[in-house]
């Protein structure tokens, strides 16, 4: 497998690239955004059009999606699924966390940002920029309430690392790189802040880190099973959940040291390219990149999807904001 593999996704990592160096089972279908564009070379155009809400969304447990192709977030009531609204003006939105708060953060690859929205608002509340790097996931710490953004990479040495925002404002109180570790991918915070990031070797060869809670420097950790491409990771209560892009499932580990032993998975029947899911148990979301859906499986036992969310163009974010 190399960075550049088949799928759609492939585009993203090649423009990336450019940019940097100069279904199984019976399914019901929820709410869709409608006609959407569809071409992915739109990711440099932000849609301006006008961001929107429905009176009732703030009282609504609410499911953010992020479409890179339509470079717009659409916004669900969970877990029924009905298009609440539209959040517009981003530059490729992929990756999502959210905090105790309930406020979201979406990352903006290619306007070198992350937007931060309260719940169920539809202008951003905070803006936290990022100049010369190109963000991609985000996790928010539970004990201490700082963000972690993985960095696909930087416009000066090309490689990706982690930037760490104090208490989710201001500017990254400090970056993390490992010298293997050249695509920085998906990020995850533990319930005692430890955060696992993944991402790929130059020659797009999985990586697997940890960066201890208080500490400096990340940790390379052995992962027992095999994993082809990088495909999120997720603290899902219990165990560290690591999902697998290519192969549609995700592992979940217990972690030791500098070794990650898996104690069990989940099959993703009618996924195609899950970069980044979002466990709400008792279930598990997948925007479902391949087939321009995004799906709903029950966690952990996984296997064929319980609901669909389609019509989009490129979902790729995804994570769900409880009322309160």
């Amino acid at each position: 497998m190399t960075i550049s593999g088949s799928g759609r996704h492939a585009f993203i990592i090649g423009a990336a690239i450019g940019l940097l160096a100069g279904c199984g089972g019976s399914q019901t279908q929820i709410g869709a955004p409608g006609a959407m564009p569809q071409s992915a070379y739109t990711a440099m155009h932000p849609d301006h059009g006008r961001s929107w809400m429905a009176p009732d969304a703030k009282k609504k447990d609410l499911l953010y999606i992020s479409d890179e192709g339509a470079n717009d977030v659409y916004v669900y009531s969970y877990p029924k699924g009905k298009l609440k609204g539209t959040l517009s003006g981003f530059t490729a939105p992929r990756g999502e966390c959210v905090d105790k708060k309930g406020d979201v953060f979406i990352t903006n690859f290619y306007s070198h940002n992350v937007i931060e929205y309260a719940h169920g608002g539809t202008s951003p509340i905070a803006t936290l920029n990022d100049p010369g790097y190109t963000p991609i996931d985000c996790s928010v710490d539970p004990t201490t309430g700082n963000l972690a953004v993985t960095n696909y990479g930087s416009t000066g040495t090309l490689s990706g690392d982690v930037a760490i925002y104090r208490h989710a404002k201001g500017s990254p109180k400090g970056y993390y790189s490992d010298p293997d570790i050249f695509y920085m991918l998906s990020c995850g915070y533990d319930n005692v802040g430890d955060l696992f990031v993944d991402g790929a070797t130059s020659s797009g060869a999985f990586e697997f880190a940890e960066l201890p809670s208080g500490g400096t420097s990340l940790k390379k950790i052995k992962l027992n099973q095999s994993i082809k491409y990088p495909g999120g990771v997720q603290w899902d209560g219990t165990y560290v959940a690591v999902g697998d892009a290519y192969a549609n499932v995700i592992y979940q580990f217990t972690i030791s040291g500098k070794k990650g032993e898996e104690v069990g998975s989940t099959s993703l029947s009618g996924a195609s390219y899950i970069y980044q899911f979002w466990i709400q148990k008792p279930k598990v979301i997948g925007p479902n990149d391949g087939y321009s859906n995004v799906k709903l499986w029950d966690y952990p036992a996984g296997g064929s999807p319980t609901k669909t969310i389609a019509g989009l163009d490129i979902p790729v974010g995804a994570t769900v904001s409880l009322a309160k």
